[in-house]
């Protein structure tokens, strides 16, 4: 029977999950998933050509019942899995790389559920509960802003002082495994601009980018929390933080509530009062849904204007995540703002979703590379179980 790694990538309100078969050339896709947890929990879940979906019977909650519901419903009838990877949103200061999970790690990450509260607990949850469904089975973590580990303190310190940069108090970046993943497949199919100065727009719900050089992170939009940056689908990106202090005297008195308003009331939601989605705000007539993606494509433009400065200059851009891979128009606006940087796009590439989107004319490359943070967590998960049987 062939060995199978397992991932979970938790999100706020959904569970993504893969299975990989293991052989020679390391993790193969077998089959994904993904879990929305609501009012009952509903699986849909591709293996090849065949799609399967199904509402699962055990509640709204995470817990070994329902990790190993949906293990029988991911493998093979009779399988294991041979390891299980997570992802894991924050690693501070502590992970610089992907880890085996034990006693000590497992404490160590819930340590960090200050700098993290609304994503760490419920990626804890799921950890504990992949224990006890399968407590034979390694487990390992991937850490979103262990990518970012490479920056210089130009990029990371805030105007603070020392004392509360050295306690934590810092930017960190996240989106790190997409940007990994992404940084690799440039590689692979343009070595000379994967290995220059790139910068990568990781564009879903939660949005992002990142400078690189020669796959390596030089710079980020997101700092100290997943707050920070562009505006995204229901968060704000950078706001003043006199703005912060005003809201939380006169309009939230409870930072819980100001937390969720930031979270889940603002961003391109809030702009438009209409939606957060951009597949649906590309579709509306109302004025306030084209402001909303103004603001986003222009914040986008802008972002990469500072990381141009960061990389001293820029080679090629990359959009990737649901929005950086489905929406030209998104990118068509966001290179109308940077036409001044000679970025020019082909429009029936664009239109096409074609991986090259620039034109024969554009002074910089631009890419639509499909991101899988999966992969990353099943190779990670891979190299550690075999990094510790030897």
């Amino acid at each position: 029977m062939s060995r199978i790694a397992v991932t979970f990538n938790m999100g706020s309100s959904s569970l993504k999950i893969g299975a990989f078969n293991i052989g020679a050339a390391g993790a193969q896709p077998m089959a994904r998933g993904a879990v929305t947890m609501g009012q009952e929990i509903h699986l849909r879940c591709e293996a090849g050509e065949s799609v399967h979906e199904a509402d699962l019977p055990n509640g709204t909650e995470v817990e070994p019942a329902l990790i190993a519901e949906l293990l029988s419903r991911l493998l093979p009838r009779g399988s294991q899995p041979a390891v299980i990877g997570h992802r894991i949103i924050h690693g501070g200061l502590k992970f610089t790389g992907p880890v085996l999970i034990d006693a000590d790690t497992q404490a160590r990450i819930e340590e960090l559920v200050p700098l993290a509260p609304l994503h760490l607990p419920p990626a804890l949850k799921v950890i504990r509960a992949v224990g006890l469904a399968c407590p034979k089975v390694p487990q390992t973590a991937s850490f979103d802003t262990a990518f970012h580990t490479s920056q210089c303190s130009m990029a990371t310190r805030l105007a603070i002082p020392r004392a509360l940069h050295d306690s934590g108090i810092r930017r960190y970046g996240f989106h790190g495994i997409s940007y990994k993943f992404v940084s690799s497949k440039l590689k692979e199919f343009a070595p000379d601009l994967g290995s220059g100065r790139v910068v990568c727009a990781h564009l879903g719900s939660g949005a992002s980018l990142c400078g690189m050089v020669d796959g390596v992170s030089i710079d980020t939009s997101m700092g100290f929390s997943a707050l920070d940056g562009i505006p995204m689908a229901t968060r704000p990106g950078s706001i003043d933080a006199g703005a912060v202090i005003h809201l939380l005297r006169n309009e939230f008195h409870d930072p819980d509530k100001l937390e969720d308003f930031l979270y889940h009331r603002c961003g391109l939601l809030g702009v438009s009062g209409l939606s957060g989605d951009v597949r649906v705000l590309v579709e509306d007539f109302h004025p306030a849904a084209r402001e909303a993606l103004d603001l986003f494509c222009f914040r986008i433009a802008g972002e990469i204007g500072r990381l141009a400065v960061s990389l001293g200059g820029v080679d090629a851009i990359v959009f990737t995540a649901g929005v950086g891979e489905n929406q030209p128009e998104v990118r068509r606006s966001v290179a109308h703002h940077l036409a001044w940087m000679g970025l020019d796009l082909s429009e029936p590439a664009n239109k096409a979703n074609a991986m090259v989107i620039s034109s024969r004319h554009s002074a910089i490359a631009a890419f639509v590379i499909p991101t899988d943070e999966e992969q990353v967590i099943a190779d990670e998960a891979l190299t550690i179980v075999n990094r510790h049987r030897h």
